[in-house]
């Protein structure tokens, strides 16, 4: 693996190397129009009239064009009529006719467009130059020009410090999202997510990525804080698009896309599995003569007729995407509007699953006078994931000498028979199955900004949003015992919110102040309600008739928490030179204790100075912004569910003379004293931006420690229950990450721009109980990270003719390291912490090339030093009765394998395969072309682009299995679990504007 990556980076070099002579920065070739004469002229700065070297000086419309000299001098012939086109990266663009002129002088201004840039924070926005605190943006690209179903897939690998793992590519399944680590053991460790200013509730497959504007990650206290008891995981914001000022324009687009799998784990064919049993039966019967082809009967008479199955084709097939999204956006100086809907159309790699998805999308804004302001946002997503499913776990497994039907065509429950331990893996497509999920939700604000008080805003936002959940199931009788069982249930969530802010913005010479308030109340509300049935006479009722079934239960949960808050914010910065941050806010939950407040405190400061404005640093040519940045402070962890801090009680039945009597029982038992998880962070960070811009990026290191962490403590079982939530323990993360965004080459026609992201961090358990001790069953260690992988230390295979001493092993067994050197292998004396599945560093690489109207982009992925299990190793007592991965070997006599052990090993001691899941992958690739406006305006476009892409293309990797970031034992929405490897797409799109 070492090698290949090495071999793949000096790839990467010689590309870049080749660029640099392929594409030199002056002297181009191309068309040359009219009568011909020379232009002369020098190129400065505005202002101080300073030359300009390495100006690109470009024929309008050709590829002719030259660079200006060190003394900002360029010289070039083009015809009388032409039009030169001044560019340099970190100034802005001009054009200047020649009209017959010889001489062309040109003043390019600065464009501090990089600085100036305006950022979204939390509860407003500032300039990029003026932010304090650790604020990533998501490249708006990979928002809008690449087919993706989701958000976590646009934003995966983009961003320092963001950590996506996908898992799975279940259709309707979003990633798991992490910001800076994991900051506590049992509570969310997901970020906090922020829509148009307020908080989301929904599923990420809600919002539609082509309505996103811009999406800001928030990393450090000072930026986080400000969401006090939800922001110790970060927080991400997203903007969706808004109305402007003038005629209505009308986007459309659309994308078609075909899956496969990005690499296929195939079972044994027939020849080989054969030979399996074969191997197995001698490995397991010495000296004994085979009498049995096969194990089973069935098996055997499909073998004499020659009938074999490849279960993997059945049960699979080519995924198919399809995705529509119409917008319309528009307005006048009073009105604005941006309305847009979007429909996609998913059909898995797997049988069964599809998956369908609406949203609907309304954002009005209304300036009803000059100190009046208000606005409506709305939304409606409606995710589908009805059917029955294939289960491609089953499929791997089956005998390739058995069939899914019989004569009659009717599916068989048991292809194996005798054998009952594997069921068809098409049953599942018979099931009678609804699943969907849907949101609604609204937002009305009203703005107000008093003529009389300059600088001061008000602005009250309320929303309200609808969450509800349907799941319906029906299992025939037939793949269940007859009998029949009907499963009907589903929850919903209701949410409102209500925030008043208030701000106020002041300078006085040189001092500029911007102050924030806010004050404002959340109250959720939850049903959840399920019934099942079993025992039905036939299949036709299916769960339309519950009341028909033998037995029936069922249950039902509600719940209900608020959460009130005050917030204040002071930004100061004196002459946009020296920058101060502080900000506190004040939550309280009511589902917090008794005995303790349940209201909780979380301050932070930061500190920002742009050094490059300091006199000092005038004559530093080459760096037009350096900041360096601290910042420190608290936010919190509310993990604790609602009821737990009292004692609950539950409910049984039990008999009692030939009755049946309700019984109570402890069923948790509550803690008064619970209060917030609690974490402290500081961060350094500088960012700078040099030649113009033209590199820029930031380097950041951080630290932060939770404490009072709410974990199950082991108590005496007289008291009713085993364990009782408290606050203790404490983990600590320390981390490093730099993002640099490059201009490599820029000649006008032709642009060569790269972005590099790179993050590490170390998490590590300091306390768990106040006694110093580690957590084994839970695989907690204090001094080493959480994911921890707790196992036995594998060294090879035992072979034929090793003395094995106490071991008591046989040939083909697994090796281990005797820990303690004892001559036994116990689980309480020989495991050994092996690593952690939290990876070690992460990074990404985006190149994006621009030759006219043509662009090729491309984005690679890395994930180091995880470690996992692996489930597609470790298949234990199954291997005499199941299909094993062609891929994974196995020992023999003959082929003494130092990493696989024989048919007939046990694996008594639970051991895991533990294997490295590092891996490199092209992630993505877009190639497009847009075409020019004066070809496509005759036909009343503005804009139409055609584009082809492909997702995770290749991945350079040593691990064997589907995938290495998949997880095998993925459970999405609802109740469906299934083995679902990660996929690869390729997709062909247009978009459109009139």
């Amino acid at each position: 693996m070492r090698q290949k990556i090495l071999r793949f980076k000096s790839i990467l070099i010689c590309s870049f190397l080749f660029a640099l002579i392929a594409f030199p920065s002056n002297g181009f070739a191309g068309e040359k129009t009219g009568i011909q004469q020379t232009i002369s002229g020098t190129v400065t700065t505005a202002g101080d009239n300073m030359p300009l070297p390495g100006v690109t000086v470009i024929e309008k419309g050709t590829s002719n064009g030259t660079t200006t000299d060190f003394d900002g001098n360029y010289e070039i012939t083009v015809g009388s009529d032409a039009v030169l086109v001044f560019s340099y990266v970190g100034m802005k663009t001009i054009e200047l006719p020649v009209n017959g002129q010889t001489t062309l002088d040109a003043s390019l201004e600065e464009n501090m467009g990089v600085l100036d840039e305006i950022v979204v924070v939390g509860y407003g926005s500032q300039k990029r130059s003026d932010v304090t605190g650790s604020v990533s943006s998501v490249p708006e690209e990979r928002l809008e020009n690449l087919p993706v179903t989701n958000v976590t897939q646009a934003i995966q690998g983009t961003t320092a410090g963001l950590n996506i793992s996908q898992g799975s590519s279940v259709p309707g399944s979003t990633g798991s999202i992490q910001v800076r680590g994991i900051n506590s053991i049992t509570g969310s460790t997901s970020p906090f997510i922020v829509l148009d200013g307020i908080p989301f509730t929904g599923t990420l497959n809600d919002i539609n990525t082509r309505d996103i504007k811009s999406i800001q990650i928030l990393k450090d206290a000072s930026a986080v804080a400000i969401y006090g008891t939800r922001g110790s995981n970060g927080v991400i914001l997203i903007q969706t698009k808004r109305g402007v000022n003038g005629d209505p324009v009308i986007n459309y687009s659309t994308y078609g896309a075909i899956e496969e799998f990005a690499n296929v784990l195939k079972p044994l064919g027939p020849d080989a599995y054969v030979q399996k049993y074969a191997d197995f039966f001698s490995q397991n019967n010495p000296g004994a003569t085979q009498d049995r082809i096969l194990e089973n009967q069935s098996e055997i008479d499909n073998y004499d007729a020659g009938i074999t199955t490849d279960w993997f084709d059945v049960a699979t097939r080519s995924g198919i995407i399809q995705e529509h999204n119409l917008s319309i956006r528009g307005g006048s100086e009073k009105t604005k509007y941006f309305i847009s809907g979007g429909y996609l159309d998913q059909k898995g790699v797997i049988k069964g699953y599809d998956y369908q998805k609406l949203t609907l999308r309304s954002n009005i804004d209304v300036q009803l006078t000059d100190y009046l302001k208000v606005g409506l946002n709305a939304f409606f997503a409606n995710n589908n994931f009805d059917g029955g499913r294939a289960n491609l776990l089953l499929a791997t497994a089956m005998s390739p000498y058995s069939v899914p039907y019989n004569e009659s065509g009717e599916l068989i429950i048991n292809p194996m028979l005798p054998e009952l331990l594997y069921a068809n893996p098409l049953l599942g497509l018979k099931t009678d199955r609804v699943e969907r999920e849907r949101t609604l939700s609204g937002n009305v604000f009203a703005e107000i900004t008093p003529a009389f008080a300059e600088g001061l805003s008000y602005r009250v936002n309320a929303s309200y949003t609808f969450n509800p959940y349907l799941y319906r199931n029906y299992t025939g009788r037939a793949a269940n015992d007859n009998r029949g069982t009907a499963n009907v249930g589903g929850d919903e969530e209701k949410v409102w919110i209500v925030e008043n802010i208030l701000k106020y913005s002041k300078s006085f010479g040189k001092h500029n102040f911007d102050l924030t308030g806010l004050y404002s109340a959340q109250a959720n509300e939850f049903f959840r309600e399920s019934l099942t049935g079993v025992g039905f006479v036939n299949d036709q009722l299916s769960f339309n008739n519950i009341g028909a079934a033998e037995t029936i239960t069922g249950g039902s949960y509600s719940s209900r928490s608020t959460l009130v808050s005050q917030m204040g914010r002071l930004n100061y910065n004196y002459d946009s030179k020296y920058l101060f941050t502080v900000t506190v806010r004040r939550d309280g939950y009511s589902a917090f204790g008794s005995n303790t407040s349940k209201y909780g405190v979380f301050p932070s400061a930061a500190l920002g100075w742009n050094i490059h404005k300091e006199t000092f640093m005038e004559n530093a040519d080459a760096i037009d912004n350096l900041k360096l940045r601290f910042s420190i402070g608290e936010t919190g962890n509310r993990g604790v569910g609602i009821n737990q801090t009292q004692t609950r009680a539950g409910t049984l039945l039990y008999p009692f003379g030939g009755q049946s009597y309700t019984g109570t029982f402890i069923a948790g038992l509550g803690n008064p004293n619970l209060k917030w998880e609690t974490t402290v962070s500081g961060n350094l960070g500088v960012d700078f931006g040099l030649w113009n811009n033209r590199i820029n990026g930031s380097l950041e290191a951080y630290k932060s420690r939770t404490e009072d962490l709410l974990l199950n403590r082991s108590i005496p079982a007289l008291t009713g229950t085993t364990s009782i939530i408290e606050n203790i323990g404490a983990v600590e993360n320390r981390g490093f990450e730099f993002s640099i965004n490059s201009t490599n080459i820029d000649t006008g026609d032709f642009r060569w721009e790269s972005n590099v992201n790179f993050s590490t961090y170390k998490n590590e358990i300091i306390d768990l109980y106040g006694d110093g001790k580690d957590d084994i069953p839970s695989r907690w260690f204090i001094g080493k990270s959480l994911g921890a992988i707790y196992d036995y230390n594998m060294v090879g295979v035992w072979q034929e003719g090793e003395d094995t001493g106490s071991f008591n092993a046989n040939p083909g067994d697994l090796k281990f390291e005797d820990i303690n050197g004892d001559g036994v292998i116990e689980p309480e004396n020989d495991r050994v912490y092996l690593g952690t599945s939290l990876p070690k560093w992460t990074g990404g690489l985006t190149n994006t090339f621009t030759y006219k109207n043509f662009d090729l982009s491309f984005f690679i992925q890395t994930v180091q030093g995880v470690l996992k299990g692996n489930p597609d190793i470790n298949y234990g007592d199954e291997l005499a009765r199941r299909n094993t991965p062609a891929a994974v070997g196995y020992w023999t006599p003959e082929n003494q394998s130092n990493e696989f052990p024989s048919l007939i090993y046990r694996n008594t001691l639970g051991y895991g395969y533990p294997r490295d899941a590092s891996y490199v992958r092209l992630k993505d690739a877009r190639f497009s072309y847009r075409f020019p406006a004066e070809k496509i305006e005759k036909f009343g476009l503005t804009n139409l682009m055609l584009y082809v892409a492909g997702r995770n293309l290749y991945t350079w990797t040593d691990w064997i299995g589907w995938d290495p970031e998949s997880d095998q034992s993925y459970r999405g929405s609802g109740n469906w679990t299934n083995n679902y490897p990660v996929v690869r797409t390729f997709s062909i799109g247009l978009n459109v504007s009139l």
